[in-house]
């Protein structure tokens, strides 16, 4: 079974470092300023930073991009980052 993925793309460096740091809470250095990857053992855990990054959408240039089947990205927005999340908790109810 594919673990889920998210990842983080921006055209301005440190970008996502900025929002790593808040989201985590602390100090974040990442080696590539313009990517960053993740894979979750938990498919929930994934809410979590959805939230966080579209409460500061505005605030980061960053665009994050999520994988729950192999091959297959869906791109985060404001429009449907509540649908995923809901859908989140639907497919993975434990």
């Amino acid at each position: 079974m594919l673990k889920p993925i998210v990842n983080l793309y921006s055209m301005q460096n440190e970008q996502i470092e900025k929002f790593l740091s808040l989201y985590y809470e602390h100090e974040m250095n990442i080696n590539n300023k313009l990517e960053w990857q993740k894979i979750y053992e938990n498919p929930i855990e994934i809410a979590s930073i959805i939230g966080v990054y579209i409460d500061n959408i505005d605030k980061f240039s960053i665009n994050m991009w999520i994988s729950l089947d192999d091959g297959i990205f869906i791109n985060v927005t404001e429009s449907n980052a509540d649908k995923i999340i809901r859908y989140l908790y639907e497919r993975y109810p434990y």
